[in-house]
């Protein structure tokens, strides 16, 4: 984890304690969505807008570059295109299923374009074969992909300042 990840799970830490007692005391990574800075930021501001709520991963793609498959109950710092770290989120439901499966409901909660499926699986079908052929591994339509459900929990989104200004 880079500093700005670091100081954000601390400051997340220091308001929610209990989390450190939680079953398994829950590791955490830092992490951005999708590849390039470009994308990460937009989809990083996606998350934040409340729209993204939602992501999906290759699991031969995620198997084969050694990374942790996504667990339920645990904590991600998601970082822009720039490394800063944006937002904690905390996985509520994980599922695999073939590409051609991902149904109409998941692929509105990823919050992405016009929110269909059809725009989607263009976008993940372009993806993941752009993953696969990077990492020397076959792709098709049937390919096993994770989806991953998460909340925002933390900033708390736009609290109120409770501190008035100083005089």
């Amino acid at each position: 984890m880079n500093w700005s990840a670091v100081e954000m799970w601390s400051g997340f830490l220091l308001a929610h304690p209990e989390v450190v007692t939680e079953p398994g005391a829950p590791a955490v990574t830092a992490w951005a969505f999708g590849a390039g800075p470009e994308m990460e930021t937009e989809l990083a501001e996606l998350v934040l807008s409340g729209r993204k709520r939602a992501t999906a991963s290759s699991l031969q793609g995620i198997l084969t570059d050694g990374d942790p498959l996504p667990r339920l109950g645990t904590y991600s710092v998601i970082l822009d295109g720039t490394e800063t770290a944006r937002c904690i989120i905390r996985t509520t439901a994980v599922t695999v299923t073939p590409l051609n499966q991902v149904t109409e409901t998941f692929a509105a909660t990823e919050g992405e374009g016009d929110g269909s499926l059809a725009y989607w699986l263009d976008g993940h079908r372009r993806f993941f074969r752009r993953e696969h052929d990077a990492l020397s591994i076959p792709f098709h339509d049937a390919i096993p992909v994770i989806c991953e459900k998460f909340d925002v929990v933390w900033p708390v989104v736009n609290p109120p300042d409770t501190n008035p200004p100083e005089r």
